[in-house]
């Protein structure tokens, strides 16, 4: 992923040339689809399609929210598996309700942890998870030049 791409949507738009202000980073929107709830460590997909891609976060990606839009049951938790390692990174959400449409946002339920390398999202059964869950993954990429790699 480029580092510069918030900045160049910014600054392409009419924004600062200079370098003063610092644009930030963009929101993103990643699709997911998990095709039974009730498994436990099961990758994530980006759709629900057959042979659907694993969804992968990139390095430093920070989940600020799980938007679900395609409700199974119960709760479950989301986290992320070392994309060349195999190994257990990190947790996006604990218990996070997979029984109903909506946005759950940082705080008890969104651990708004980084992640420390590319890694597979996976999940998990937490209580009495069923059915087929899909929604939104929203995160950012944080850039670590502060914007001030280029022009």
């Amino acid at each position: 992923m480029a580092l510069s791409t918030t900045q160049s949507i910014w600054r392409s738009g009419g924004g600062d040339q200079t370098r003063t202000a610092y644009c930030g980073s963009g929101l993103m929107a990643a699709q997911f689809f998990i095709t039974n709830a009730a498994a436990t460590g099961a990758t994530v997909k980006v759709s629900s399609a057959a042979g659907a891609a694993d969804l992968v976060l990139p390095s430093g990606a920070t989940v600020v929210s799980v938007a679900i839009n395609d409700a199974g049951g119960g709760t479950i938790d989301l986290g992320t598996t070392g994309y060349t390692s195999g190994t257990t990174a990190g947790t996006i959400a604990l218990a996070l309700t997979a029984s109903s449409v909506g946005t759950t946002s940082i705080g008890s339920v969104v651990t708004g942890s980084a992640t420390t390398s590319m890694a597979y999202v996976t999940a998990s059964s937490n209580a009495a998870g069923s059915g087929n869950v899909g929604g939104y993954l929203i995160y950012f990429v944080a850039d670590p030049l502060v914007g001030q790699q280029n022009v």
